[in-house]
C-alpha cells in the first residue's frame, strides 16, 4: 500500500481534472515535463500581483522583497541537494544551458588537444552536442561508454576507457528514454581516481531519486525545474566552489560584474558571475514551492509509489503479451534499477500512430527518439512510445493505459 494519499495529491494539480477527447485525462508524459501544483501556480501569480521588481540592484521595498524570495529559492536548492553553500547553486534556464555553461567555460579553459571527454550511449542530445562542439574546437577526443541490451551501461568498458588523458566524464544519472539509473557512485569514484571531474545530468534524477552532492562527491550536477513540478525556464547548475571560482563567465552584462571600465572589467563572485542580466525571477521564486511539495511528500514515499506504478505496468504488459500471444509489445529498458519510465513499441505499428491512438482515449504519452537518437540507433529502431509516471498518477490510470494497449494490439 502507498504511504501517500493519492487523491489528496491530485487535488493540488488543477490540470489533471479535465477531459481530453471526451475521456478523463491520463497524463503519462512526466519525463518530458511534470504538471504543477497549485502552490507553484499561485506563487507565479502573487509575484506579478504584489512583488514584481528587478532584483539585487534596487533599494526600494519591492526589489528587496523580490530579492529575498529569489535567494530563498537558492537556499532551498542548496538544502534539496545538500550543497555545501548556496553560492554553489547557479540558476540557468534549464539543464541544456547548465551543460553548455560548463562546456563553454570549464571546457574551453581546461581542455587541450589530445585530452579525452567520456559520455555514454544513454545521453540526451543536450549532453552529447555541447561536448562534440568543445572537443572539435579544442582538438579533444570524445569517447562513449557502450550500453548493454537491457539498457545498462557496460561498466567494464567504462573502466577501460578511463586513462590519465580523461579530463571529464559527463553522464546521465537516470535515462530519460529507458529509465535506467546509472551507478553514479562507481562512475564518480573511478573518474576521480584518474583525476577527472564528473558532470551528472540530473534532469530525471531530481524528481525521482535522493540527491546528496556532498555524499557522492559530485563535481557538477544539473537540474531541471519543470521536470521537478516547477515552472519551465528554470534550471540549476551545481558546482563545487573551487571549480566555479576558476571558471570564466559564460555571458557578459549586468550582475556578473564588480567594476566596468573601457580598459578593464572585474567579475563578481559566484553565483552572480554566471547570472548575467535580469534572471527568470518569477519562475525561480515559484520553483521553491515545487521543492517544498517534494519535500513535504518525502522522496522515499515518492519513489515507492512510482515504483509500484512502473512494476504494475511492466507486469501488465507481460500478462497482455501472454494473453494475446506472439508478444506484440516490446519493452526497451529492462534494467533492474530504474526510475518510473518505460519505453515500448507495438510490433507492426509506428510509435507516432500509437501515440495518436492513445491520445484519442485521453492518454498523454511521448513518442519518437526522445532526443536520444544514438540510443535508438543502437536498438535499430526509429523510436518508441514512452510512458513516464509521477507521484500523482494512479493504479487506475495504469489499468486504463493497459486496456488501451490491448485494444490497439488486437485491432
Amino acid at each position: 500500500m502507498s504511504a501517500i494519499n493519492i487523491q489528496s495529491i491530485r487535488s493540488l494539480f488543477p490540470i489533471l481534472h479535465q477531459e481530453v477527447n471526451k475521456h478523463p485525462l491520463v497524463y503519462l508524459d512526466n519525463a518530458a515535463t511534470t504538471q504543477k501544483p497549485l502552490a507553484v501556480i499561485e506563487a507565479l501569480q502573487n509575484y506579478y500581483k504584489t512583488d514584481n521588481a528587478n532584483i539585487h540592484r534596487g533599494a526600494h521595498t519591492l526589489a528587496d522583497r523580490a530579492t529575498g524570495m529569489f535567494e530563498d529559492t537558492r537556499k532551498a536548492v542548496q538544502q534539496f541537494i545538500n550543497a555545501a553553500e548556496a553560492a554553489e547553486c547557479i540558476f540557468t534556464k534549464g539543464v541544456t544551458e547548465s551543460i553548455n555553461l560548463v562546456a563553454q567555460t570549464w571546457g574551453r579553459k581546461n581542455l587541450q588537444a589530445g585530452d579525452e571527454v567520456i559520455i555514454s550511449y544513454l545521453e540526451h542530445h543536450s549532453n552529447i552536442v555541447p561536448w562534440q562542439m568543445i572537443c572539435a574546437e579544442k582538438g579533444a577526443i570524445l569517447k562513449v561508454i557502450p550500453v548493454l541490451a537491457n539498457g545498462t551501461l557496460d561498466m567494464a568498458a567504462y573502466h577501460q576507457l578511463l586513462s590519465d588523458r580523461t579530463k571529464l566524464v559527463a553522464c546521465v544519472w537516470a535515462s530519460n528514454a529507458l529509465g535506467t539509473i546509472n551507478p553514479v557512485e562507481e562512475i564518480i569514484t573511478a573518474a576521480h581516481a584518474h583525476k577527472a571531474i564528473v558532470l551528472l545530468d540530473g534532469a530525471q534524477a531530481g524528481s525521482h531519486l535522493e540527491v546528496d552532492v556532498q555524499a557522492l562527491d559530485i563535481d557538477f550536477l544539473t537540474l531541471s525545474g519543470h521536470k521537478l513540478y516547477g515552472p519551465t525556464g528554470v534550471g540549476v547548475l551545481y558546482g563545487k566552489r573551487a571549480l566555479l571560482d576558476e571558471m570564466p563567465p559564460y555571458q557578459g552584462g549586468g550582475e556578473m560584474i564588480k567594476e566596468v571600465s573601457f580598459e578593464q572589467t572585474t567579475y563578481n563572485e559566484i553565483p552572480f558571475k554566471f547570472e548575467a542580466g535580469t534572471p527568470n525571477i518569477a519562475d525561480v521564486i515559484a520553483f521553491k514551492f515545487a521543492i517544498e511539495f517534494v519535500n513535504n511528500l518525502g522522496k522515499k514515499n515518492i519513489i515507492a509509489h512510482e515504483n509500484l506504478l512502473l512494476q504494475t505496468f511492466v507486469l501488465g504488459v507481460q500478462k497482455l503479451n501472454d494473453e494475446i500471444g506472439s508478444s506484440p509489445i516490446v519493452l526497451y529498458g529492462t534494467a533492474p534499477d530504474k526510475v518510473a519510465v518505460q519505453s515500448f513499441i507495438i510490433k507492426g505499428k509506428h510509435p507516432f500512430d500509437i501515440g495518436l491512438m492513445l491520445d484519442a482515449r485521453g492518454i498523454a504519452v511521448r513518442t519518437g527518439h526522445h532526443c536520444t537518437q544514438p540510443l535508438m540507433h543502437f536498438y535499430q529502431i526509429e523510436g518508441t512510445v514512452r510512458a513516464s509516471f509521477a507521484v500523482y498518477n494512479t493504479l487506475e490510470e495504469v489499468a486504463v493505459l493497459l486496456e488501451a494497449l490491448r485494444k490497439i494490439c488486437i485491432k
